[in-house]
Order: structure tokens, then sequence, then C-alpha cells
């Protein structure tokens, strides 16, 4: 505050002054704020949500800056940017999504050692090079300094395939697609057999009590005719998961984010190298981890039926 205004607050103080507000002004009321203005600013952007603010004044004949509290103030607003979704669903698969969702809520209610008993498990790529994020990458400067820079990378060529399967407890199995190895039904029926062999000497007391459950999701080999008459010999129970769905699969939502968060913006040259430190990452997953994945599932259920079937935002608030 200038010396000016210091003296000018203290000359009111001693007139008896008490507050540090400043005393209402007169002046020529805002004609724009109007209730019909509110309501066609409304109309507006229900008709069409990517009108910019300058076209809107336009059209309503309002300030820049009234049409910009109209919008915050008066109709709760703020422009942001699309979402990128996995897919526009349809009503039939927002539906289909409410419908699992709301089975596996319900069976895990009715049975208390239901979530203990699931096995999920997906592949996923692993890089040689994946570009940090811009979180990663932001740093600390002072006003004076100039704001760092980074060149625009894409991911290496170099990658391999993980697969992995976990459960409440931690990881199950997991292994590496050898290279040229396509991942078809033979070769995911191939997998499953080392995952019972894992579950075998990892999950003795499932293996006896013959109860676990299989959850994956809808990728083709995962739903072959072949890879369906080998669960149905070996007797092994999978649950429903809805298409296009990542959000309600532990594997996309938690673990392969896990390990490729720790790996962005380190270059390994050799896959051999990549795999290891894939490896080293896994390791530093404790129980608690796992437990905590579990428990989001359950939440990401909640909700998805709380959005309806539709995408919901991570952090939404449950109703």
């Amino acid at each position: 505050m200038s010396c000016a205004r210091c003296f000018e607050w203290h000359a009111r103080f001693k007139r008896g002054r008490t507050s540090l507000e400043d005393d209402e002004r007169s002046g020529r009321p805002s004609t724009s704020s109007t209730p019909k203005n509110v309501e066609t600013i409304q109309r507006l952007v229900h008709e069409d949500r990517r009108r910019t603010i300058k076209d809107i004044a336009t059209i309503v004949n309002v300030s820049y800056r009234t049409l910009q509290t109209i919008l915050t103030c008066d109709l709760n607003m703020h422009r942001v940017a699309a979402k990128f979704v996995p897919r526009l669903l349809t009503p039939k698969q927002k539906e289909h999504r409410v419908e699992i969702c709301q089975e596996l809520r319900q069976r895990a209610v009715d049975d208390p050692s239901f979530m203990s008993r699931v096995i999920t498990g997906d592949e996923s790529w692993v890089y040689g090079y994946d570009p940090e994020t811009k979180q990663q990458s932001s740093q600390w400067k002072s006003p004076g300094s100039p704001r760092p820079k980074k060149a625009r990378q894409s991911r290496s060529a170099t990658k391999s395939m993980l697969i992995m399967f976990f459960d409440i407890r931690g990881i199950v199995h997991y292994e590496f697609v050898p290279e040229g190895q396509p991942v078809n039904a033979e070769f995911y029926c191939n997998v499953l057999r080392r995952l019972r062999e894992d579950i075998r000497g990892k999950r003795p007391e499932l293996w006896c009590a013959g109860n676990w459950l299989l959850h994956d999701d809808n990728a083709p080999p995962h739903r072959a005719l072949v890879t369906h008459k080998f669960l149905a010999h070996k007797g092994i129970i999978t649950l429903l998961h809805p298409p296009y769905s990542p959000d309600l699969a532990p594997c996309d939502f938690f673990l392969f984010p896990k390990v490729k968060l720790q790996l962005k913006g380190r270059r390994f040259d050799r896959v051999e190298e990549m795999r290891w430190e894939s490896q080293n990452v896994l390791g530093t997953l404790r129980e608690q981890d796992f437990q905590h994945a579990f428990q989001q599932w359950q939440l990401h259920w909640d909700r998805c039926v709380a959005a309806q079937g539709d995408y919901f935002e991570e952090g939404a608030a449950q109703t």
C-alpha cells in the first residue's frame, strides 16, 4: 500500500471509521445481467457448447467482461477441453456396464470371500522409451529465469508386451511375450496353464478349494472359442467384463499405470534392460497397494452405476 493510501486511511480512522471495506459507490447499475439476457445466454450455450464468449457476446450485444461474469457467476459454468474416452458408448453398452457393476457389487456383498478369490489380468506394451508426462517435466523457476524447454518426442519402436495377473494379496503370475510371438488364443491358453501352476504354488488354498475366479477383458484371444473350451475343460470360472471399459479393469487403472509411470522419461536400448527395470518396479509394490486397487475397483462399480453406465470422472462423488 502506498504512503498516500496509508495517510488517507489514517485520516478516515481519526474521523471514527472502523472498517477497511470500501464505501458503496454511486453509479449506473448494470443493465446487461438481466434475467432475460441470462436465459438467452444459457439457451445459446446449450444449443452449441463450443460457442466462444466473443460469439455469444456479439449475439446478445453485451460486453465480453459482462458475459464472462454471467457465465461464471450466474450460470456457474466454465470452459473445459473434451475428455478422451475409449469409445462413445451406446445406450445399450451403458446399460450393460451398469448391469455388470451391480452384479459384481451384489456378489461382493453376499460373499465376504468374493474379492479374495478374484485373480485379474491383462496384457500391455512396455516401451524402451516413453516420454515423461508434463507433470514429471515441470520444474521451479524464478521470475527472471527463462521458461525451460524440451523437444517433443515419441515412444520408441523398442517394446515388449507384458502379461500380468494379480489378486488382492499381490502378483500371482507375469511374463513377457517373446519377440515375434503373436498373442492369439493358443498362446493365451498356454499363459493360463502357467497361471494355474503359479496359483498351485503361490495360492495353495485357492488351488485346493478350486473356487478362484478369473477376471480379464474382452480381447479376442480371451473370448475365442479355443479359450472358452480350455476354461470349461479346466473348470475355470470367469467374471463378466463389459466391452470398452478400461475404467473397470484393475490392470488398466492401477497396475500398468504404476509400472509405466516409473519408466517414463527413461531410455532403454535393449529389451532385456527394459524388462529388468519393469520387474524392479513390480518388486516395489506392496500388499497394501493391491488391496487398495481392489477397493478402488469396488468404488469404480459404484461410480459407473451413479453415472448411469457412462465413463465417470476419477474423483467424482458418489450419489
